[in-house]
């Protein structure tokens, strides 16, 4: 194998003191640090083993030993810091890993995602880059007198004792770069883990596991019951998220209001569930009680009952009509449970990038807020990176309400330059926009959350929002619009075509996120744009049940696979779907269900759509970094670049696909340092 090019011709000197992230690579891009950035209200609980809590103690016994001492207000407020670094210091401890390293393979089971090496046996980290990639010989080679190299040791363990080392992976092992979900929703999966109401486990690819409606309520009941709190006051509102009626076993209609209050425990108590696809609501009567008579919404829907009465026998609220639901705002203490939560679950799948997929200004507050406050301690509070997609729900234009940075923070890993508009709904809630009616309803053709006007005026005004060029003139803003229904999609590729006239595509790289059901012609007219499909294989295996009796027979969902493509970043949407990015792989090279089948046979759903698993490597690491203009930096394993990348147990790129579905990640690195599992 040849040698990749290289960014040095020497090791760095190793004896020098690292240059650390937070001196010289990360970019604040002109946002400046406010007192309000640093006012972080959140009651935050830290948790620690009793050693660490001995530690910690003895370490505030002697700042206060140091306090008696010292009168002055400058020597009481440097105390405090230093008690409290000390102690997140213990808590939080940093790698043990050395500086410089080299990982290596000795199948070769680097799997690059360059084409100019495509596969490789080493890679040499120095800091948070990548300084090398090549075989093991010239790796050994060039780097052998950087430390004293003593006999291989167990798989996965240094064989040198001091300064640079080797690690080697197990055979069978494979690397590949760190895997990005360029679709999801960070907080709300954080949130819908707090109560979750179906019955599918994180580790399942497709959700089989449905249930009827009265475990729904089952769940809601014992969240009630395991909190005291919640028990004594029926004013606490409860809300959830996950339920799905096309998997009912019972009825798989909507639900309604006057289902809770079947139950003793929850008549009376305002009670919200989101559904699994985050676009219908369904809430109890205690709720609609406050809201009184309810109009019919444009680009939404009050599923009510055949009598069309607005009483209890409403069943859910889909997309705008959602908006007549105020829900509660999440305290800063929640969003902080909702986030460990979420970014714990996700960098134990390999993600080490996250595209937000609708960040709403409380969301950028909190985010921005933590980052700065944390990180000023330990910036492994943001092991990961974010990609936020700013969103308001609101029917005017909305772009001075949210603040637009780049590489924001000490490790540079938050950026928000983009924002989220929602054309239509989605299929499971007959809110796709169509351009023919359902099968199983052919009374609708789904409907577009605003008319095609109306969002072409509101894109024009995002297009030409300057605000990020201020700060640097090379960086414009960025639009991604939500198109389920082939209508959908129709519209926003006449408003990128329009919009496109005057830019450069490359420049801009607009994207439509889902494009899911489009039409002939539209599929050609996307890849001629150059417009961005962001999609979600799981998406297809979890709805092509009912996609077959939901759309005519001519109509192609996710075709875009079988386009003619060149970028196709691949996402999730957890939580709608599960978090790990292997289900993604699976389903977009097999469309097959977990069992292996679908309704087409044991070749898969629509067959001719299944992507090399080539393809569908680079839609997770490569695509997803160019769609957030990042692959000069991120998705590839290549000399100069960020060192993020993913052990795994199995290679999934040769061995039987349906073992990827049972493939576990041995280590998770961000910036050349293990954030889950080690080395």
């Amino acid at each position: 194998m040849s040698p990749s090019p290289d960014t040095s011709k020497d090791l760095p000197d190793l004896r020098q003191r690292p240059k650390h992230d937070y001196d010289a690579e990360s970019s604040e891009s002109g946002t400046g640090i406010t007192q309000k950035d640093v006012d972080l209200k959140s009651d935050v609980k830290w948790k620690s083993s009793r050693a660490s809590s001995e530690t910690a103690r003895a370490a505030l016994d002697d700042s206060s030993r140091i306090t008696r001492r010292t009168r002055s207000p400058l020597g009481l407020i440097s105390a405090l810091l230093c008690s409290l670094s000390l102690y997140l210091l213990v808590l939080w401890c940093p790698s043990s890993l050395p500086e410089s390293y080299a990982l290596c393979s000795k199948e070769g089971n680097i799997y690059t995602v360059d084409d100019t090496n495509p596969r490789a046996d080493c890679i040499v980290v120095h800091h948070s880059r990548i300084l090398s990639v090549g075989t093991l010989h010239e790796t050994k080679n060039r780097y052998r007198n950087a430390g004293k190299i003593s006999p291989l040791a167990k798989a996965l363990k240094p064989i040198v004792k001091s300064g640079f080392r080797f690690y080697f992976v197990e055979p069978g092992h494979i690397v590949v770069p760190g895997l990005t979900d360029a679709h999801a929703h960070l907080i709300e999966h954080g949130f819908k883990r707090n109560l979750e109401v179906d019955n599918c486990s994180p580790t399942e690819f497709y959700c089989i596991s449905a249930f009827q409606r009265g475990e729904v309520l089952e769940k809601v009941k014992n969240y009630i019951n395991a909190r005291p709190d919640v028990l004594k006051d029926k004013n606490v509102w409860i809300q959830g998220m996950g339920w799905d009626q096309t998997k009912w076993k019972d009825e798989a209609v909507f639900p309604t209001a006057a289902d809770f209050d079947r139950e003793p425990l929850l008549r009376g108590r305002p009670i919200a569930l989101r559904k699994v696809d985050g676009h219908a609501l369904w809430v109890s009567k205690r709720i609609l009680k406050d809201l009184g008579d309810l109009p019919d919404i444009e680009g939404g829907e009050i599923v009510r009952d055949s009598n069309k009465r607005p009483t209890g026998a409403d069943r859910v609220f889909v997309d705008n009509a959602m908006a007549l639901i105020t829900l509660p705002d999440w305290t800063e203490k929640e969003m902080l449970g909702f986030y460990f939560t979420a970014v714990k679950e996700a960098l134990s799948y390999g993600l080490t990038s996250i595209h937000d997929a609708a960040t709403t200004p409380q969301m950028i507050s909190f985010l921005k807020k933590f980052v700065y406050f944390y990180l000023m301690a330990d910036k492994d509070k943001l092991p990961l990176r974010l990609y936020l997609m700013g969103f308001v729900e609101s029917e005017e234009y909305w772009g001075d309400q949210i603040e637009r940075f780049v590489n924001y923070g000490p490790a540079g890993r938050l950026t928000l330059r983009s924002v989220k508009l929602f054309s239509d709904g989605t299929l499971g809630s007959w809110g796709a926009a169509m351009l023919e009616p359902y099968a199983d309803k052919p009374d609708s053709k789904g409907f577009l959350l605003r008319s095609p006007e109306a969002m072409s005026r509101l894109a024009k005004k995002f297009w030409n929002d300057d605000t990020l060029r201020l700060i640097d003139r090379r960086i414009c803003s960025l639009q991604n619009i939500h198109c389920v229904g082939d209508r959908a999609n129709s519209v926003a590729l006449d408003i990128f075509e329009e919009l496109l006239l005057s830019e450069n595509v490359t420049d801009r790289r607009p994207r439509i996120e889902h494009a899911q059901i489009m039409t002939p012609a539209d599929l050609q007219r996307i890849a001629r744009l150059g417009v961005i499909p962001s999609v979600q294989p799981t998406h297809a295996t979890n709805e092509m049940l009912y996609a077959e009796t939901r759309l005519s027979e001519d109509v192609l969902i996710e075709a875009i696979l079988s386009s003619d493509q060149r970028i196709l970043p691949i996402g999730s949407d957890f939580p709608v779907e599960s978090v790990n990015p292997l289900f993604g792989f699976y389903a977009a090279v097999t469309r097959l269900s977990e069992s292996g089948d679908s309704p087409h046979g044991k070749t898969g759903w629509f067959p001719e759509q299944r992507l090399t698993r080539a393809e569908a490597l680079k839609g997770m690491t490569y695509d997803a970094a160019y769609a957030s203009f990042s692959e000069g930096e991120l998705g590839s394993l290549a000399p100069g670049k960020r060192a993020d990348f993913v052990v795994l147990d199995t290679d999934i790129m040769t061995a039987p696909v349906a073992s990827t579905l049972m493939a576990k990640v041995v280590a998770t690195i961000v910036d050349g340092r293990p954030k889950y599992g080690k080395l």
